[in-house]
């Protein structure tokens, strides 16, 4: 470590002096000493800094003029009242007039001391170099009378003019003092170095973007990840005014005069959108200037999307694309076409269908075809879980918000959604209670977990499902009105799969060579195909899919009888056989229960006017 001292010695008595004192120090090179030279005053200081001194020690004149002209601090070895008074001393052996030639800035108050001194002095005082001849021609015309007792360039004009002169030394005890002090200081100096390093390189290694100002909105601190955003480099940008380089930071120029401290803002700088904290730089309760951390939001996303990424692995993620799912009937054309413009946009999305008619997968499709396919997709249904327990899945809950919470909290399905799209199937199922938050959730963009203080913003699309109508919950008052229309921006009908006949067979073809293995027989013959075609299918794409693998397991079609549609062509006068009255009635029914619930009736309504319990008409409907 160079702890280098460089000094300007006034004469070759302080240089020796100096020496006698720190010889050590000055046979290891740690203390060079110069003599003064007067012409060259102003560079010697500079030679010193060249020669590798942290601190330069200099007398009256010499520290006046290298002040400025050097990137070190300069120790001053002043003339003390004690050292005039020993140089006055001497001069009163020569038995002249005493001229003493000092700078201004020198205290020396000889009213105070004349009675101990017992000399007449002549003070001559100056503030400039160029003074000091002057100063000294004045007593040529009796230069035998007088002594000049002064600076070492005092002292040389004396003598350049044949006069007698006496040097005023620097005593031990000061020289001791100054240069023990420089030494203290480089010492210093040498720890505020490294500790300033420690803080570049901290800052500098740290993901934020950190920026500071002074009282006078200068910068006073930049490290190089603010240079790679901002995209200025330090030289440029260091001690000048920040409105004049970052114009778009003016918000720390509002921090600096409201005095409050800003958190978690969101700014806009040019095509950067970032996050900052902002601060006042305090000491002591005396405010210092403002410091602003912030972070590129950009990078945050991708981060983010990483973080998606892997959760996809894991299962959070659309399969079924539009050209998945199978579709030669009319109806069902147009229901998909509809799907693809619907899920294109970004807004709400309610699906209606019969349990089992691929909502779900309708639902993953608009995913897939939206600008968010390349983030997660989250699908719950809302019946298959207990009220309490649906909202702990929904939103996540903090470490001990409950009894057998789990250690570190648990993040909600809305957060694994965020950026993506979450499915809340079946959502007419849920409680008013749940509906309630829900609602918010949709409003704000913002969840809350569980036993937790703080939100949490979403960016989440909301796809629902149900297989009943909405309208009529919101009418029996148990479902939420303003729920209601705000999940209803756009909506969605799938048909039954008795409403798209002509998909029966190739979906039942698609499963067969889907779940068939290599020896499987996926051969249908036409008895076959016109009762598939003929079956009611209540349990719909799902209930055809079971079909379909029992087929490749036993060969044989096991359908409920009474749910196929009887087509006999019979004439009049060749009956031959009896009509089921049991199957016409049943017929019939179905047709009555069907058209009196599109006509917006309730099920209790329906029960009610059938003269049946609403349990009973349940097990109609789901037959």
């Amino acid at each position: 470590m160079n702890n280098r001292i460089g000094v300007i010695a006034s004469d070759i008595e302080l240089k020796n002096s100096i020496m006698e004192l720190f010889l050590e120090d000055v046979e290891k090179g740690n203390i060079i000493i110069d003599i003064l030279n007067p012409d060259n005053m102003e560079e010697q200081g500079k030679i010193l800094e060249n020669k590798g001194a942290k601190v330069v020690v200099a007398r009256s004149g010499s520290y006046k003029y290298i002040s400025g002209t050097v990137n070190i601090p300069i120790v001053h070895l002043k003339i003390t009242t004690i050292d005039i008074l020993q140089a006055v001393k001497r001069a009163r052996k020569y038995m002249k007039e005493i001229v003493l030639v000092i700078w201004d800035e020198v205290y020396f108050n000889y009213d105070e001391w004349k009675d101990i001194i017992k000399a007449e002095i002549i003070l001559e005082k100056f503030k400039e170099k160029d003074e000091i001849k002057e100063k000294v021609e004045k007593y040529m015309v009796k230069k035998d009378d007088v002594i000049i007792v002064g600076s070492g360039i005092a002292c040389a004009f004396a003598r350049e003019y044949g006069m007698d002169n006496v040097f005023i030394n620097a005593g031990k005890e000061s020289i001791y003092e100054t240069i023990k002090y420089a030494k203290e200081l480089v010492d210093n100096l040498e720890y505020e170095k490294f500790k300033t390093e420690v803080l570049k390189t901290i800052l500098d290694g740290v993901h934020d973007a950190v920026i500071a100002v002074d009282n006078e909105q200068r910068v006073i601190l930049y490290n190089e990840r603010a240079q790679e955003l901002l995209g200025k480099d330090v030289k440029d940008i260091m001690n000048k005014k920040l409105p004049n380089v970052f114009p778009s930071l003016d918000f720390m120029i509002d921090i600096l005069e409201n005095r409050v401290d800003k958190h978690g803002e969101i700014k806009y700088l040019d095509d950067l959108i970032i996050t900052t904290n902002t601060s006042m730089l305090r000491v002591d309760g005396n405010t210092h200037g403002v410091l602003c951390s912030f972070q590129d939001i950009t990078k945050l996303q991708k981060l983010e999307k990483k973080i998606r990424y892997e959760l996809n692995k894991k299962g959070l993620y659309a399969k079924y694309k539009f050209e998945d799912l199978v579709a030669h009937d009319p109806i069902m054309k147009e229901t998909i076409e509809k799907a693809k413009k619907v899920g294109a946009s970004d807004c709400t999305v309610i699906i209606y269908g019969e349990s089992g008619t691929g909502k779900e997968m309708i639902a993953q499709g608009m995913h897939n075809i939206s600008q968010r396919k390349d983030s997660p997709f989250v699908a719950i249904n809302c019946a298959a879980i207990s009220e309490n327990l649906l909202e702990s899945e929904l939103f996540g809950y903090e470490e001990g918000a409950f009894t057998g919470a789990r250690k570190g909290g648990k993040p909600g399905l809305f957060e694994l959604a965020h950026g993506g799209t979450i499915l809340l199937d079946e959502i007419n199922s849920i409680s008013l209670n749940l509906q309630a938050k829900l609602l918010r959730v949709l409003e704000e963009k913002e969840i809350m977990r569980i036993g937790s203080d703080y939100v949490i913003p979403l960016n989440v699309r909301v796809i629902a499902a149900a297989n009943e109508e909405l309208k009529r919950k919101v009418d029996d008052g148990s479902f939420r009105r303003d729920l209601f229309y705000r999940l209803s921006i756009l909506e969605v009908r799938v048909p039954s799969l008795r409403d798209r006949r002509k998909d029966i067979i190739p979906l039942f073809s698609y499963y067969l060579n889907q779940l068939a293995d290599d020896k499987a027989n996926t051969f249908i013959n036409e008895e076959i195909e016109e009762k598939l075609v003929n079956y009611n299918w209540p349990g719909n794409v799902r209930e055809l899919r079971n079909v379909a693998q029992g087929y490749l397991l036993l060969n044989e079609i096991n359908l409920d009888e009474g749910e196929i549609i009887k087509h006999d062509n019979v004439d009049k006068n060749s009956f031959k056989g009896a009509l089921d009255l049991k199957e016409i009635n049943k017929f019939i029914e179905e047709k009555v229960i069907n058209m009196l619930l599109k006509q917006g009736l309730t099920k209790t309504e329906v029960a009610n006017m059938l003269g049946i319990s609403r349990t009973a008409l349940w097990k109609k409907i789901n037959k």
